[in-house]
């Protein structure tokens, strides 16, 4: 019955799904349902009370994590990096820079198997796993969260080869806020401190590329400031359509509207670089945050589509 009171939009998208789709995807109908009735929306607690129960809790066998290390002065530079006990050779590193609406968030919360369940996946598939946090607005307006991307950057290449990692294969990958700050790292190599950024490819899910598209919230403005006339040169699509470095974008089949505009948005524009277009991804059923509170379920297909993207660079 409550699946009939569902809102006729909704239930006409649900029911729009091609039988294709339906058969290749590994979400469970009562999962899909669910985003469905929570709709376009950002809710985090919401979404996470559908994946906690699906999710790993500590301790992670075969999993050595350390937890707090220091990338930069400031209290919240710090970065848990999650290798393969005994594991051997020279992996990928994958970043990873968590959302919040640039005014909260962090890569990890007590009693939560999130952004570990990120780490966890990286680490059981053939990564070095790095989750960082960074300063937040309004304390730390614009460029605090790029410059705290760039540290990490820099100090994930100079401990590369301690933990395991390889520093000429780094990986940075951000959700939301934090695809906002892994774009405006590529695409303002003035706060690089390593030649070309360092990078071997940057991954961006679900954020938000051309300030000057639709008006700012709060949140925003809280970090880019209230001056319309800064917005252009603090966005980041310029930047990214002159990069050579290998990009992947995603977003959600139930992101909310402006995030879906802006994945077209770059989408569209980094076809147009030289070295060819993004590796672009539109996830069928999710929302904006089961992208990223489903990793490491069964539910693989964004995760597959990293393997790819890393593996053969486009």
């Amino acid at each position: 019955m409550a699946r009939l009171r569902l809102a006729p939009m909704l239930a006409a998208a649900w029911l729009a799904m091609t039988a294709a789709q339906a058969q290749e995807s590994p979400m469970p109908d009562d999962i899909a349902w669910k985003l469905i009735e929570i709709g376009r929306t950002v809710d985090p607690a919401k979404t996470a009370a559908i994946y906690v129960p699906l999710q790993q809790t500590e301790p992670y066998a075969g999993i050595r994590v350390q937890r707090d290390v220091r990338y930069g002065p400031a209290e919240r530079n710090l970065v848990d990096v999650f290798a393969p006990e005994g594991g051997t050779g020279s992996r990928p590193i994958l970043i990873f820079v968590h959302g919040g609406g640039f005014i909260g968030g962090n890569k990890r919360t007590p009693d939560s198997p999130f952004y570990d369940n990120i780490m966890l996946w990286a680490a059981k598939n053939g990564f070095l796993g790095v989750n960082m946090t960074y300063r937040l607005a309004p304390k730390w307006p614009w460029p605090a969260g790029v410059e705290d991307v760039a540290s990490a950057v820099q100090w994930v290449a100079a401990n590369a080869a301690q933990n395991g990692g390889d520093p000429t294969r780094i990986f940075l990958m951000g959700h939301s806020a934090g695809a906002v700050h892994v774009a405006a790292y590529v695409a303002h190599p003035e706060f690089h401190k390593l030649k070309g950024g360092g990078l071997a490819g940057a991954i961006m899910l679900s954020g938000i590329y051309d300030l000057t598209g639709s008006p700012l919230g709060d949140q925003e403005m809280a970090y880019f400031g209230t001056d319309p006339a800064r917005f252009q040169e603090r966005s980041s699509l310029q930047g990214l359509q002159a990069s050579t470095l290998p990009l992947m974008i995603a977003s959600a089949e139930l992101d909310p509207p402006r995030f879906v505009e802006q994945f077209d948005l770059l989408k569209q524009a980094a076809c147009k670089r030289a070295v060819g277009c993004a590796h672009a991804v539109m996830l069928p059923q999710h929302s904006h945050m089961s992208e990223v509170y489903s990793i490491n379920t069964d539910d693989d297909r964004l995760t597959r589509e990293i393997v790819a993207f890393v593996a053969t660079g486009k």
